[in-house]
């Protein structure tokens, strides 16, 4: 077994033990998109809360669903989307996203302009951190599948690395100013 097919065995160990984040993959498998996972911060809070041996999972300030659909690019699917996770799984902070639509967005909320997005699995790439350049979801045999780019080493050693594919070195360091990383998990290495 290579390194990379045992930190996802890992992973799938991790996310099947830990009940928050099993019936969010039932519910955003309801929802029936073919390209659709959970991904980033939900992703790497759940890995390194186990990874510190936390009994109580860190406060999520949302579930990033992304999918992508470059047939429906309205802001709207994405609301409706919501609603339905809100209606199944209610008390998440679910934040949905077409990553099929980030270019028509991204430079109002970030400053500067992007390529369209290709797939979902290059809109993951594109992920500001290596270690949070990561999806999981439900398969229709019931098998956890993982999106990970960028492969799972920096997830599981629990490095921030900026991803310089989408996050220029100020936007980087405002992120980590603003995440603050190292208060909840100590072990994590930041690099700058």
């Amino acid at each position: 077994m290579s390194t990379q097919e045992a930190l996802a065995a890992r992973l799938r160990a991790i996310a099947r033990a830990t009940p928050w984040c099993m019936q969010a993959l039932h519910a955003v498998a309801q929802l029936g998109l073919p390209h659709c996972c959970i991904g980033a911060g939900a992703v790497r809070n759940l890995v390194w809360d186990a990874l510190h041996g936390y009994a109580q999972p860190s406060a999520l300030s949302d579930v990033d669903v992304a999918y992508f659909d470059a047939h429906d690019v309205q802001a709207r699917r994405e609301v409706e989307l919501r609603q339905r996770l809100e209606t199944v799984l209610p008390g998440v902070p679910w934040e949905v996203c077409n990553q099929a639509r980030v270019h028509l967005w991204f430079e109002d909320e970030f400053g500067y302009a992007v390529p369209p997005l290709l797939s979902l699995d290059d809109a993951i790439a594109s992920w500001p951190e290596f270690a949070t350049s990561v999806g999981i979801h439900l398969q229709p045999d019931g098998g956890i599948g993982i999106i990970a780019p960028h492969g799972l080493d920096d997830l599981f050693n629990m490095v921030v690395r900026r991803n310089p594919a989408r996050i220029s070195e100020d936007g980087y360091a405002q992120r980590l100013a603003s995440k603050n990383y190292a208060a909840r998990w100590p072990r994590v290495t930041i690099i700058a």
